[in-house]
């Protein structure tokens, strides 16, 4: 059984190495995750707009309570407002690696 849940979800975008050996990409559609096998495909919803995004996990975070997705800038954008900084979100595990 893959898993589902909700949960806060940030998003990030500075240039630097990820936890998978990777340049991070702002404009890729990945995102961090603490525990999810690198390489984990997430379809992440935003329930409010009914907005979804696949993302492929490529890094580890974030570390701030009730958030357990940090969104490239890019898959952020896509599903919600880059100036709320945080949302709710729906994710779902499509695969993992």
């Amino acid at each position: 059984m893959l898993s589902t849940g909700r949960c806060g979800a940030s998003y990030y975008g500075d240039p630097q190495m990820t936890a998978s050996g990777e340049r991070f990409n702002p404009a890729a559609m990945t995102a961090a995750h603490k525990t999810l096998p690198l390489g984990s495909k997430v379809r992440v919803t935003n329930p409010d707009n009914g907005d979804s995004v696949t993302v492929r996990i490529n890094d580890r975070g974030p570390y701030i309570g009730g958030r357990c997705l940090d969104l490239s800038r890019a898959a952020f954008a896509a599903i919600g407002n880059i100036g709320a900084g945080v949302m709710r979100v729906k994710y779902e595990v499509l695969a993992k690696n």
